[in-house]
């Protein structure tokens, strides 16, 4: 249990929502514990017809705590962020997600995994995996060449460019991007709330059969980057990346080869 993620029901509608904005809702191991139980308890719930995902109408996350991470770093595919990944890839209900501010690392890469994504024209997405030593993660590494092209995808998780709203909106990436994060954030339980007028089976069908295609595939690709992830986490470049994160200073690649 966390207060860092405040779970709310209304109706059949569960609202997952990140609650630590004075770190811009970084997520830690126990955030991650959090999110898994929950979506797999409403997996198995009857009364839960959809799931929105927000971390309100200022900030979505800045990614993962770099502190945290250094503690005790994920370094197999047991540890809580691939628990999360799993169980929000395996969930057969419709996941929303209302996005504004910073979105970062897995702030993007989860989005890909819901159904629909409502995002503020200026939020600021961005997948800096390359730029902490690291390997993309959650698909996003077959997913994002295959939605984009290999040269913008190449731009984002290469060099770890940064993209708003409008562009993700425009991208296809999110459904669509609202003026600021209000408005997306109630774009996002509004549409929510659509799917409890609707037949559940049918729509958990739908969305089955939209995502069969190449699904192994992926599931196998989540599996590879989580697995080379963890080992990247323990070499020098992302010790040094890392550390010089937390030293709030550039890190120094030039004698790595």
């Amino acid at each position: 249990m966390t207060e860092h993620v405040v779970v709310e029901r209304e109706d059949g509608l569960l609202t997952l929502r990140l609650n630590r904005l004075d770190k811009m809702n970084a997520l830690t191991r126990a955030m991650y514990s959090r999110l898994a139980e929950v979506l797999e308890e409403a997996q198995n719930d009857a009364s839960v017809r959809s799931v929105l995902i927000t971390g309100g109408a200022e900030c979505f996350t800045s990614g993962n705590d770099v502190a945290d991470f250094l503690q005790a770093p994920p370094t197999s595919t047991d540890s809580p962020v691939f628990h999360f990944m799993r169980a929000l890839f395996e969930f057969s209900k419709p996941v929303v997600a209302a996005v504004s501010g910073p979105a970062v690392g897995i702030g993007t890469t989860l989005l890909l995994h819901c159904d629909l994504v409502y995002v503020s024209r200026d939020a600021k997405l961005k997948m800096p995996f390359v730029n902490l030593g690291l390997c993309p993660e959650f698909g996003s590494s077959l997913i994002l060449p295959r939605l984009l092209g290999q040269a913008k995808a190449a731009e984002l998780l290469l060099l770890g460019e940064g993209f708003t709203g409008e562009q993700a909106a425009q991208w296809g990436i999110a459904s669509d991007a609202l003026d600021d994060g209000p408005t997306a954030l109630a774009k996002g339980r509004e549409m929510a709330r659509r799917f409890l007028d609707l037949a559940p089976s049918a729509v958990a069908d739908s969305k089955r059969l939209m995502r069969a295609p190449g699904r192994d595939e992926l599931r196998r690709v989540i599996e590879e980057e989580g697995l080379l992830f963890g080992q990247r986490l323990k070499s020098p470049e992302a010790l040094e990346a890392l550390s010089a994160f937390m030293q709030r200073r550039k890190p120094d690649f030039s004698r790595f080869v």
